[in-house]
């Protein structure tokens, strides 16, 4: 079971939530604090809600992770000298 960290992106494995993700926030002892992952417009700020720790499992009504989100490491590392600098430019 992957530990849950702020950042993460979860997907919901529920039938009826097809496509929700959501993005952690927030940990709690008992629960994580998430908020509802939007493509596009929507003029609203994201949902929030809460869900137990025990439910970020990969079950028919738990989550799977997605992405390590804000947290993981980069798909590859910054340039070493000024001149590959100006190239990435």
């Amino acid at each position: 079971m992957p530990e849950v960290r702020v950042g993460q992106i979860w997907a919901d494995n529920d039938k009826r939530s097809r496509g929700r993700k959501v993005r952690v926030v927030e940990v709690g002892e008992t629960h994580a604090t998430v908020e509802e992952v939007v493509t596009g417009w929507t003029g609203r700020p994201p949902r929030r809600t809460r869900i137990r720790l025990d439910r970020f499992r990969p079950t028919s009504t738990g989550y799977r992770l997605v992405s390590e989100g804000a947290g993981a490491a980069p798909e590859h590392t910054a340039p070493t000298t000024t001149e590959e600098t100006n190239r990435e430019r």
